[in-house]
């Protein structure tokens, strides 16, 4: 497979934001970076490619083809041993091996405080600091098809008291029948970079195309049973940062990469654009929804295939745009749509075909826009 008509998918949308704190920094305040000289709103990539693949949307397409992403395979494997009757220390050996195929374990639980220390009523759950050392370092991807290796292998140990694994018994790591998620955004395996997955999708930070300042909501509390006899002040008094503002969203597949990561399956590579581009449009990032309800929809979006060497339109909010009202999205998606003509102008037509929708003239449909996008799979 190394030729593809129509090898890349670019993905341009525009979101309206308001109040909100979706994607929080280290001090939970709404993410931001300065582009143009001017302070900008962003979303982070992981925070997006995160809500997309935990999306309706995706379980909608894909609910079979999603793998799990987690640094608790080991734990799993071991409840499972010992609820089947494996005793503790059998347990724990078996499936560090088992859990070491797919990355680096942690070392082994210390503890600095003397043992005399511990109060005789200490609620400490001491198995949980113990089982630290059955978890994997870093966050792994695991498929599927993995799990379901995993699981036919717990269950031939248990079923013939074996608990010796072969080699064999331990190629677990798979490089076919990958899913879709993995298949998107790769895998990276330090201890098996044979098994390592190039990522056929690439996402950028979100960033808002006008200018933002941060601001602050106070906020109190009030307690139910006070009745303010003694004290009329409120329960609980706090402050959270939030902003708003129109963002830009960039999202480029490599087709051709997609269809190979997923063993030339092209119906399930249609299914996994078509869920994309449906979480990419329809999804908010779920940070802080329920004290500012950030849903929103794309206003619009513009899918391009072809060939040619992928290019992000950011260019076009280089300098951050202050129209009010609805005139921001408006002149937000003219700047773009010119920036794209003025790139064709340049360099030649940057993209074979395309397709878009304006939610804020109503035209266009995002059906539409999915159907050129899944239709090079066609």
């Amino acid at each position: 497979m190394t030729d593809f008509e129509n090898r890349y998918t670019q993905i341009h949308t525009l979101i309206s934001k308001p109040a909100g704190n979706s994607n929080r920094d280290d001090a939970g305040r709404p993410k931001t970076v300065v582009y143009g000289g001017d302070q900008r709103l962003r979303e982070s990539s992981q925070c997006l490619k995160r809500n997309w693949r935990v999306s309706y949307a995706f379980q909608q397409y894909l609910a079979d083809n999603i793998g799990t992403r987690t640094k608790r395979l080991g734990i799993k494997i071991y409840n499972k041993l010992l609820s089947s009757g494996v005793k503790e220390s059998t347990a724990k050996e078996f499936t560090k091996q088992i859990a070491e195929q797919f990355g680096k374990l942690k070392k082994p639980a210390t503890s600095k405080k003397p043992k005399d220390t511990k109060p005789e009523n200490s609620t400490e759950n001491d198995n949980s600091e113990s089982l630290k050392e059955l978890e994997i370092e870093q966050l792994v991807h695991v498929s599927q098809e993995e799990l379901t290796a995993i699981d036919a292998l717990v269950d031939a140990k248990i079923a013939d008291h074996t608990f010796q694994p072969s080699k064999e018994d331990l190629k677990l790591l798979r490089k076919d029948n990958i899913d879709v998620d993995i298949a998107l955004w790769g895998r990276m395996l330090a201890s098996s970079p044979d098994m390592n997955i190039e990522a056929a999708c690439q996402v950028a930070h979100a960033f808002s195309v006008n200018a933002v300042t941060i601001e602050d909501d106070y906020f109190t509390a009030l307690d139910d049973l006070n009745d303010g006899s003694e004290d009329s002040g409120a329960g609980h008094v706090d402050d959270a940062g939030f902003g708003s503002g129109l963002l830009y969203y960039y999202t480029c597949i490599n087709n051709q990469l997609l269809l190979n990561n997923l063993d030339g399956n092209k119906e399930l590579a249609e299914k996994t654009i078509r869920a994309l581009i449906k979480a990419i449009t329809t999804v908010t990032p779920s940070g802080k929804q329920n004290s500012f309800a950030t849903r929103a929809y794309a206003c619009y979006g513009l899918v391009e295939v072809g060939n040619q060497q992928p290019r992000s339109l950011a260019m076009a909010y280089l300098k951050s745009i202050s129209g009010k009202n609805e005139n921001l999205a408006k002149q937000a998606i003219t700047k773009l749509e010119q920036q794209r003509d003025k790139f064709d102008a340049v360099y030649g037509k940057c993209a074979d075909d395309s397709a878009s929708f304006n939610a804020v003239a109503g035209t266009g449909k995002l059906e539409d826009v999915i159907n050129k996008a899944a239709g090079v799979f066609a």
